[in-house]
């Protein structure tokens, strides 16, 4: 059991005597991504010595067994322990999704419902934001577009985490948030009462780290400039600083105008169209091994409808998962966790189940 265990074990090994010469921080690139997979194969090794260990005492239990009652009484707890750990380790052995440890570019956008849908966007942005605040996380507004009401057309906020395990990763734990969600509730503007239902998009894109490994030919990029406008056209700066990008071999185009510098709007736009370019990457990857993708509950788009916010009831519910519960206020107050982590458990059931056919 766990036999390819031990080739992991070695590679762990061999990391850390990497991690352990100087030299190899003069480049920060590899040595990020050799901490990535350090802290990676760490969980790994640690729950395969305690598996490795309790499997030992078990062995030991049930040779003393009959000549003393004690060890005799240990053996049913031991291989409950035994069988606990078994199911840890098998869980850490299931293959990770390779962008779960980058941090994220997030995009909500409001759908259908105008206004109140732009509300519910605003919404969703700061239960991201007071999610992020509760795991240490960084937040930045990239672009905006508000709404009359003070809600959001659309927003990207860039996520930064703090850890190098991948299973603490943004992506890891947000690339399930993306598809539409539904609110039911009554809007501010509705004046007899009456319950709505409005929606919002959200994307979830893996960042790239560094521009180099993304190469990006700018022969393959038409990019153009014109004047930033607010609310109702309205002009909110005298100079052509607003930038548009597009990326010709796959038609991905950005936008960007909250910077008040044409260069700050350009890196801003590189850095979103980095983003949509490695997810269109994964896309192609996905639908390559469709073995891979129907273990995956995440989507890249805003076409799926994956939960629904329930005001009158105080109730959320995950359509994939089957999550619900009534504590829809806390939940729009960043305690996220439950949710998310329903998500999580049922993609790596499917993986397990995956990897058992």
């Amino acid at each position: 059991m766990f036999e390819s265990v031990q080739g992991l074990l070695d590679e762990h090994d061999s990391i850390q005597a990497q991690l352990g010469d100087p030299a190899v921080y003069a480049d920060q690139r590899l040595a990020r991504k050799l901490g990535r997979r350090s802290a990676q194969l760490n969980g790994i090794v640690d729950a395969y010595h305690k598996w490795e260990s309790i499997r030992d005492d078990l062995a030991a239990a049930r040779e003393m067994a009959d000549e003393d009652p004690e060890f005799a009484a240990e053996v049913p707890e031991l291989e409950a322990a035994l069988e606990t750990a078994a199911a840890r380790l098998r869980r850490l052995l299931i293959p990770r999704d390779p962008d779960d440890a980058r941090n994220v570019i997030l995009e909500v956008k409001g759908g259908e419902g105008g206004d109140e849908a732009a509300l519910f966007a605003g919404d969703l942005l700061r239960m991201y934001t007071r999610y992020a605040e509760s795991r240490g996380w960084k937040t930045e507004i990239i672009s905006a577009t508000e709404s009359d009401l003070g809600g959001y057309k659309d927003v990207q906020v860039a996520v930064k985490g703090n850890s190098n395990d991948p299973a603490e990763g943004v992506y890891a734990r947000l690339k399930f948030e993306g598809g539409v969600h539904r609110v039911q509730r009554v809007p501010v503007t509705e004046s007899q009462g009456r319950i709505h239902t409005s929606a919002a998009g959200v994307l979830v894109l893996p960042e790239v780290d560094e521009p180099e490994e993304l190469e990006i030919n700018q022969n393959d990029l038409k990019i153009d400039v014109y004047r930033s406008s607010g609310p109702g056209g309205q002009s909110v700066n005298t100079t052509d600083s607003a930038v548009r990008i597009t990326h010709l071999p796959t038609g991905i185009v950005v936008a960007m105008q909250n910077e008040k510098s044409q260069l700050q709007n350009r890196e801003a736009g590189m850095r979103v169209l980095r983003a949509r370019i490695l997810a269109h990457q994964q896309e192609q990857i996905d639908a390559e091994n469709s073995a891979q993708r129907k273990s995956q509950i995440r989507t890249m788009d805003r076409s799926e409808r994956i939960r629904t916010y329930n005001y009158p009831e105080n109730r959320i519910a995950d359509h994939r998962t089957g999550y619900k519960a009534y504590n829809l206020d806390q939940v729009m107050n960043g305690d996220l966790e439950p949710v998310i982590q329903s998500a999580i458990e049922m993609d790596e059931q499917a993986r397990l189940d995956a990897i058992g056919d």
